[in-house]
């Protein structure tokens, strides 16, 4: 596996993660950011003195480049880990149109590593793009893996194989600890994902709606304390991109559609819930809207491969904008709220923004909504 040439295209942090771990194993690694037209040589030393795609960013320490195309026709193995950016229907298109790019210098005997959710049957549609933009056969002149990444903390156990064929070489490159990958088809794959992703989804939206009837203090109370408190807005709405390439999948009306448009709803159910009680919140307080702001505190990775926690994070802002005028998000950890001469209500939309504004408190009369399950309010 040394030296095995690998090119990353797009610097997100997923695509970031894996590059790393290959540099660290010896491969002769290069990331492509979209935004430049060069691809960056990535050395181990680097991988390991820069944790993230931020603290690369920051420094801007000097590395070797080469032009995108030279390095892709280089490339045994190229993997497809792009940002993206764009919302509804024009998801598709952006995918496609980034692939298609990335794909363009690829020469024989190179392999491609798709990472972004396709829903099913989405790989085959790649597969064609592939054939069709190099002239290669797939199995044949130019191999394809579906590897779908969630995050950085844990990749798939799993590889889609066209013809479900093992590669010891990518096996190695991918693989953390002692456990090997295992190989499946590519159907088979895409499958495997589909389930995982609905088990959290109907678990998560289960969890939503029964918190939805909890309306006496007491059983808030003792809801409060099971572990559901600790799920925000953040861990709903992680994954929200697999769960919609999912649903447009299929045409017409059947159960999978049903528990899929289910969870979709489920979660916009939620949102409108928290702004409910964000106004409730006002009402009980006696606090006018042009007295009070909105704080929304979302701590948000920006080179993440799904846009879909930054497209929730403008959504909620827009919505309880329709209520009341001053409404901030802020996706910085450090902001300070404690010069403002409006009564302020923070929303902590992820657990780790939630424990920075208790930190950061004070004896400030801030008011603070936990977008959990059962928007708990702390005054």
């Amino acid at each position: 596996m040394g030296g095995t040439k690998v090119v990353v295209y797009g610097l997100s942090t997923e695509g970031y993660a894996i590059a790393s771990q290959m540099a660290i194993k010896g491969a002769d690694v290069y990331i492509i950011d979209e935004s430049t037209p060069s691809a960056i040589s990535l050395k181990a030393e680097i991988a390991k003195t820069y944790p993230n795609v931020s603290s690369l960013k920051e420094d801007e320490p000097l590395l070797a480049m080469e032009p995108i195309d030279v390095a892709i026709s280089k490339a045994q193995y190229l993997f497809f880990t792009p940002r993206i950016r764009k919302t509804g229907q024009d998801i598709k298109t952006e995918i496609y149109s980034k692939f298609k790019d990335a794909i363009a210098s690829l020469k024989k005997k190179s392999s491609v590593v798709f990472t972004l959710p396709t829903g099913f049957g989405g790989n085959n549609e790649n597969i064609s793009l592939l054939e069709h933009v190099t002239g290669l056969e797939v199995g044949k002149d130019i191999s394809y893996f579906y590897y779908p990444l969630e995050g950085t903390d844990q990749q798939p156990k799993i590889i889609g194989s066209f013809n479900g064929k093992k590669d010891t070489t990518l096996s190695d490159l991918l693989t953390t600890g002692k456990k090997e990958k295992n190989f499946v088809a590519i159907s088979s794959s895409e499958h495997f994902h589909a389930i995982n992703v609905l088990s959290r989804f109907s678990s998560l939206c289960s969890v939503l709606e029964v918190c939805k009837y909890a309306q006496d203090e007491i059983t808030k109370n003792d809801l409060s304390s099971n572990d559901f408190q600790e799920i925000f807005l953040d861990d709903m709405v992680g994954g929200l991109l697999d769960l919609k390439s999912l649903g447009s999948s299929f045409e017409g009306a059947n159960t999978l559609m049903y528990l899929i448009n289910g969870s979709v709803k489920g979660i916009d159910g939620y949102i409108k819930r928290l702004i409910d009680e964000i106004r409730a919140t006002l009402k009980k307080n006696d606090l006018k809207a042009s007295r009070t702001k909105i704080a929304i505190s979302w701590t948000l990775d920006q080179h993440s491969m799904r846009g879909d926690k930054i497209e929730m994070l403008q959504n909620l802002t827009s919505r309880l904008r329709d209520y009341i005028g001053d409404v901030e998000a802020y996706e910085d950890p450090n902001f300070d709220l404690f010069h403002s001469d409006k009564t302020t209500i923070v929303v902590a939309c992820s657990k780790s923004d939630f424990t920075n504004i208790e930190k950061t408190k004070q004896d400030s009369d801030l008011i603070i909504v936990k977008a959990n399950p059962l928007c708990e309010t702390i005054q």
